[in-house]
């Protein structure tokens, strides 16, 4: 074996050898033979920028004959002329570069002469670092394609498996003819690795047309997401040019005529006629350039006789429709674009259906019966109307909120609430909730929103109900049999925010920004506030204010729902403002929140309006004293107790009267769907033998129902604490679907539970002057060692005394009832205290006792 020294040698020999044979990859690029002046060029070498594609030089000869050739890197670049006679212009092409650094060299010959100009053309970076592109490039529509993956970013590289494009047309901001649900693996979507690193490639044929279905619309762009078989990884959207020579839309001019008298925003009806009203001007005054009604009734084509007039003044497109079936729904979108190439398909922001391409396939037939198949020539989301509405019978048609101070609400999610998830499964559970005795129910929010699979508080549409949960008829059968069973309906709703699926953030969209753009006539740019999720509500805007007006009042006379839960209240501000300042006092949001109290009371008299506020105490009151109630969180204190702390546990606050707040102006609760269960707290982190006695949790949890309940003024219970649901709110993650345990109403302890509840709540209705604004109450919140947390009432001659002993150990005290009537325990009347002022009352640890002088 050779040693490395002895190499050393024979390498430099190699390299002085491999000079000598080919002079032209000397420095300097060009090369004459010595003492041979018959060739010259008049540059020493030729460089292409990245999208040059042609250059000339000028060729000095005397040569009778010369030929010009290229040598190197696969013929990259060609010459013409390539042979001739005596001095000559040489014209050198190539294509744009595609990603990779060039070189080459152009050969001239004449006889024994020889003359090579090194020849090369710059990289792009910007090809070079693409992801996806297609081969030819750009592809053409009515040609087959290649279309290349390269993993730049090493999202794939630990995984071994097949990858597969989700991939459709992108038209008018929407995926369009997309091949294949999502998670289906198919062959015609499968890429097939290249012989490059981290480079796959997917045929597309025999045309690009064909192989999308996509007929005459234009195809100029593809939309690809790669992904895993499995779907657990994947790119982002991706997009790749295609020439598309056959087909090309070109907007048509829009005839102005003025807006007919009398309609509004939104979908219009008049008989045998709708005429339909976009309003589409931003802050600066700009419009679209045109505005294209495609639908069920002209196969979703962009026609002139379905281009909306425009009416500059009005700030709106609008048209009539006529000789349509008058008993048929149809579907319908906006094509509205500009004439920069600029265009986008969206719903009318005032459908009362919203149909979704890319999600009603997955609702199930027996949530949503007949539920009709999204039209294959369109994407997206579509509204719909129909000019002869379906009208709805109801059993009670004129409900009301017995007392609007004395309501139990029960905070229900559909999806959480049945194995169905919906509202047909919660209608199977409707014994459940009337036997327990709540005169309310508050609906987590059911307005449209992304997705079927939420809390709901992602909304984009705000008159359509989400068919996740049903149809249009069965939310107002819900809502009727509550109505029949004494049972108000409120609904959550969520108007600080939409989601960039609306209408109105699409219509004016910041795009480089992903956001609202500054001139949107709804949402502000950035929320003032620092609570925002998705894009936040200018509520000092006129339009603004008119489309939530509309809609609470929508579904009032649509629904006949008798109240609104307003989540974020606190956001209503333009105010800026920080977490340490949001809640200070703000005249502006109060006002607004006043108008639209004043909106929704006008059209339903004994209105319920909740807010989500967390505010100054004097804007609370403020509201309250006008009306309006607000949240009142007590979560952690009765977290506490339940697990048998005493810090932190004080109940004061849950009763109005501890700081001069109206009667009924706090609803109050112990759990929410935003917080922790008090059940989950006690198996996780309960004293003593709280985390291990599922008795000892039940029992203690009613007396926390107890200490909730029984206190004057509105309450909530969020579903299935009646039950010590103990399942942790951040199970599945914080808004994940939670597991279902009926099962829990057949276990001894849980069912106890619920039956306290529901005697509890069976006291408040049987005894309702006890909860009026005149009855005498006083509410020991705070206390715990070697006493009682209690609660008295008096009204009309009769009182109530609830005691509570929230300690770990049973406990005996000395209660003077300051009066020496009778007294009975509510639950069990053979423990009497006759003719007794004061009386020794044990008590065992976490439970309660009712004594009634009556």
């Amino acid at each position: 074996m050779k040693s490395i020294s002895n190499l050393i040698p024979v390498f430099i020999m190699a390299l002085v050898c491999a000079f000598a044979c080919e002079p032209a990859e000397k420095p300097g690029g060009t090369e004459k033979p010595e003492g041979d002046s018959s060739l010259s060029l008049n540059v020493k070498l030729l460089k292409f920028a990245p999208k040059e594609t042609g250059k000339t030089v000028q060729l000095t000869t005397e040569a009778e004959n010369w030929t010009a050739a290229m040598r190197g890197d696969n013929g990259w670049f060609a010459v013409e002329p390539s042979s001739g006679s005596g001095s000559a212009e040489l014209t050198i092409t190539c294509a744009v570069n595609d990603g990779k650094e060039h070189r080459g060299y152009l050969d001239i010959v004449a006889g024994e002469n020889k003359l090579s100009l090194l020849v090369s053309q710059d990289k792009d970076a910007e090809i070079a670092n693409r992801v996806l592109y297609t081969e030819p490039d750009p592809a053409n529509a009515d040609a087959a394609c290649t279309l290349y993956f390269k993993d730049k970013d090493r999202i794939f590289s630990a995984y071994s498996g097949e990858l597969y494009a989700h991939i459709g047309v992108h038209i008018a901001g929407e995926w369009c003819f997309v091949k294949h649900e999502w998670n289906e693996n198919s062959d015609e979507c499968k890429f097939v690795k290249t012989g490059e690193s981290n480079t796959w490639k997917l045929e597309l044929g025999p045309t690009v047309r064909d192989y999308f279905q996509s007929g005459e619309e234009p195809v100029e762009r593809l939309a690809v997401v790669v992904r895993t078989a499995d779907g657990k990884s994947q790119t982002k959207d991706l997009f790749v040019s295609v020439q598309d020579d056959k087909y090309h839309f070109e907007a048509e001019e829009p005839e102005e005529k003025p807006l007919p008298a009398g309609m509004k925003h939104g979908i219009n009806y008049d008989g045998a006629s709708v005429t339909l009203v976009l309003y589409d001007k931003d802050t600066e005054g700009n419009m679209h350039d045109y505005c294209y009604l495609i639908g069920d009734f002209n196969d979703w084509k962009r026609e002139k006789n379905y281009l909306m007039y425009l009416d500059k003044n009005a700030g709106c497109w609008w048209r009539t429709l006529n000789s349509l079936d008058p008993g048929r729904e149809y579907m319908f979108q906006y094509y509205i674009g500009d004439k920069e190439g600029n265009a986008m398909r969206i719903s009318d922001p005032y459908t009362e259906i919203v149909y979704d391409s890319n999600n009603d396939h997955y609702i199930p037939a027996s949530t949503y019966p007949g539920l009709p198949e999204f039209p294959s020539n369109t994407s997206g989301v579509a509204g719909a109307f129909r000019i002869q509405r379906e009208e709805y019978s109801w059993k009670v048609p004129d409900f009301h909120v017995a007392d609007v101070n004395d309501l139990v609400i029960y905070e229900l999610l559909f999806r959480d609430f049945s194995s169905t998830g919906d509202i047909p499964g919660a209608i199977t559970h409707f014994d459940y909730l009337k036997n327990l005795g709540i005169n309310a129910i508050e609906l987590m929010p059911v307005q449209e929103f992304d997705g079927n699979d939420s809390w709901g508080y992602n909304p984009f549409s705000f008159f359509a109900m989400d068919k996740a949960y049903g149809t249009r008829k069965m939310y107002k059968e819900f809502i009727d049999l509550c109505h029949e069973n004494g049972i108000a309906v409120m609904v959550d709703v969520v108007y600080n925010h939409a989601t960039g699926q609306s209408p109105f953030a699409k219509l004016f969209w910041d795009s480089e920004n992903n956001r609202t753009s500054a001139t949107n006539p709804w949402f502000n740019v950035e929320a003032p506030h620092p609570y925002s999720v998705f894009h936040d509500f200018n509520h000092e805007s006129e339009l603004t204010k008119e489309y939530v007006k509309r809609s609470l009042v929508y579904l009032i006379e649509e629904y006949h729902v008798d109240g609104f839960r307003f989540d974020l209240t606190k956001g209503f501000t333009n105010r800026k403002c920080t977490e340490q300042t949001a809640a200070n006092y703000d005249a502006d949001r109060i006002a607004i929140l006043k108008d639209y109290y004043s909106a929704i009371k006008a059209a339903k008299n004994d209105i319920v309006m909740i807010c989500e506020h967390f505010c100054a105490d004097s804007e609370e009151k403020e509201l309250a004293a006008a009306g309006l109630k607000v949240w009142r969180n007590c979560n952690n204190a009765f977290c506490q107790a339940a697990m048998g702390f005493s810090s932190e546990s004080n109940f004061s606050a849950l009763w109005h009267g501890s700081n001069g707040m109206s009667f009924g102006g706090y609803v109050g609760f112990m759990e929410s769907h935003d917080e922790e269960r008090m059940a989950y707290k006690q198996k996780a982190y309960g004293q003593g033998n709280i985390k291990t006695d599922l008795a000892v949790r039940m029992d203690r949890l009613a007396g926390n129902a107890a200490m909730s309940l029984l206190v004057p003024g509105p309450k909530m219970i969020w579903q299935f604490g009646e039950l010590g649901y103990d399942v942790s709110i951040e199970e599945g993650g914080r808004t994940g679907k939670k597991p279902l345990h009926w099962e829990y109403y057949d276990n001894a302890e849980r069912r106890s539970l619920y039956e306290t509840y529901a005697s509890l709540l069976a006291f408040r209705n049987d005894n309702p002057r006890f909860f009026d604004s005149d009855a005498k109450c006083n509410y020991w919140g705070s206390a715990w060692d070697n006493g009682f947390r209690t609660i008295t009432c008096s009204v009309d001659g009769k009182t109530f005394w609830c005691l509570a002993n929230m300690n770990t150990s049973a406990q005996t005290v000395n209660v003077d009832f300051a009066e020496s009537s009778g007294w009975t325990n509510y639950f069990d009347r053979s423990e009497k205290y006759e003719n007794v002022r004061k009386a020794d009352i044990s008590i065992p640890a976490g439970e309660f006792k009712l004594f009634v002088n009556f």
